[in-house]
């Protein structure tokens, strides 16, 4: 903890002043200078800090960026995502959510209820199995195969009797999902209740994010859903186009 509390204090400093030498570094962290060069080397392996040529002096460096771009294009989806939600759940009067993965995990991070929805359950913020959910799903078929891999590797838990747990016959289903550009879960998450997602792509063409609509199984039948995966589609194509993503 100490290690991480210095190297985050080494940021902050380079972000206050612009740039630093080991011997300040040292001097603000009131360590001694090789420990001060051990942190500032790791920083710069991360390319989080970076060496100002020819003076020996060290600045925030572009990985900085990348951790920074990638936090502000998942703000700027949350607010753009709100808008869009709302408007499909007003369409379609069910919950419209859209879901970003994390780890081995989605969070939804915008939500919309619908006209015709009997719950006020609110499901921004919460942590939702990949492989039980529609949204879950079309993250998981989208992913780099390795990546997949990984976040199927270790024991699925079963929520209910129709879970998909086999590894096999879930990286059948996840292929089908990318073939088709939606996924559909039937009561494997929570009993009662369906739902379809379909993805959201970002500016390189990858995709970043997914959109579903959930409702009570006697409502979202499998024919309603088959009614609503176009609308869906449009809606999500319209705000992967907000977002950079122009398809050729």
């Amino acid at each position: 903890m100490q290690s991480v509390d210095r190297a985050v204090s080494i940021l902050e400093h380079l972000a206050k002043d612009g740039e630093a030498g080991i011997t300040e570094i040292a001097d603000e962290l009131g360590v001694h200078k090789s420990t001060a060069s051990r942190l500032v080397s790791a920083l710069e392996m991360r390319n989080l800090v970076e060496q100002v040529s020819d003076r020996g002096k060290y600045q925030i460096g572009l990985g900085i960026v990348r951790l920074a771009g990638a936090a502000t294009g998942r703000m700027d989806l949350a607010k753009l995502g709100n808008q869009t939600c709302q408007g499909l759940a007003d369409s379609l009067g069910e919950t419209v959510n859209i879901a970003v993965a994390d780890g081995g995990i989605a969070i939804n991070i915008s939500q919309a209820v619908g006209s015709a929805s009997i719950t006020a359950q609110n499901w921004t913020g919460r942590r939702t199995p990949l492989h039980a959910t529609s949204s879950g799903k079309v993250l998981l078929a989208y992913m780099p195969p390795a990546q997949r891999r990984d976040m199927l590797r270790d024991s699925l838990e079963e929520y209910t009797p129709r879970t998909t747990t086999a590894p096999d016959e879930l990286t059948a289903e996840l292929s089908r999902i990318a073939d088709d550009g939606f996924a559909a879960c039937f009561e494997e998450f929570e009993l009662g209740l369906h739902a379809v997602a379909v993805p959201i792509y970002g500016d390189g063409g990858s995709v970043i994010a997914a959109m579903s609509a959930s409702g009570p199984s006697y409502r979202l039948s499998r024919q309603r859903i088959r009614q609503i995966i176009g609308p869906m589609r449009d809606a999500a194509m319209e705000l992967s186009a907000q977002l950079g993503h122009f398809p050729t």
